[in-house]
């Protein structure tokens, strides 16, 4: 019987291991996608944003749900909108950023809060936070990592201190450490599998 159960452990390792590589495989297929396809990657999270917006409308008409979930969640819909106007460019400062991670939070809160107190079978806990809370914020992550492969225009930001006025060399010059999800599974992947060695005949 002990061993049984012991399989059991061994077998529930093995499982988490393979979710959790799926998962960085299927992230780092998208963000290499997103890279690729960058105005189809803004009408999709565009499209997203008007998906949730809908299904607050009918859960305004149709469920009990309060009126300050909603309320915030289509506030928090319009923080998306404005953060997706400089899509893929993502600054930290902006009100746009600001309000979305802000908006984040405070719907989280409310959701937590009103699940915790009115009893709803789990699958529509988790169709409400999948659908209104996770999906758009999840598009905007997988898409952080855009920016950094995008050519060079007239109207990006070039730094008033720099001697040179070629778009193209002062933004390859300026251009430091990526930090975006691309690059941060990429540089996992060169930590954790091995180098291939090409054999010379």
């Amino acid at each position: 019987m002990w061993f049984l159960y012991l399989l059991s452990w061994i077998a529930l390792g093995i499982q988490i291991i393979l979710v959790t590589l799926s998962i960085a495989a299927g992230l780092f297929y998208l963000a290499e996608l997103v890279e690729e396809y960058t105005v189809l990657t803004k009408k999709i999270i565009l499209y997203l944003i008007s998906l949730t917006t809908a299904v607050y409308i009918c859960l305004l008409l149709f469920e009990d749900l309060p009126f300050s979930n909603i309320l915030f969640g289509l506030l928090g819909n319009v923080a998306y909108f404005v953060l997706l106007k400089d899509f893929p460019y993502f600054l930290l400062s902006s009100p746009g950023f600001i309000g979305s991670v802000g908006s984040v939070l405070l719907n989280h809160y409310l959701a937590f809060s009103y699940f915790t107190s009115v009893y709803h079978p789990f699958h529509e806990v988790l169709a409400y936070f999948t659908i209104c809370l996770w999906l758009v914020p999840f598009a905007f992550f997988v898409s952080l990592s855009a920016n950094e492969n995008v050519l060079p225009t007239t109207s990006g930001r070039v730094s008033s201190t720099s001697d040179e006025t070629d778009v193209v060399s002062n933004y390859f010059s300026r251009k430091g450490k990526k930090y975006g999800l691309l690059s941060m599974l990429k540089s996992a992947q060169d930590s954790v599998l091995p180098e291939r060695v090409k054999k010379h005949f």
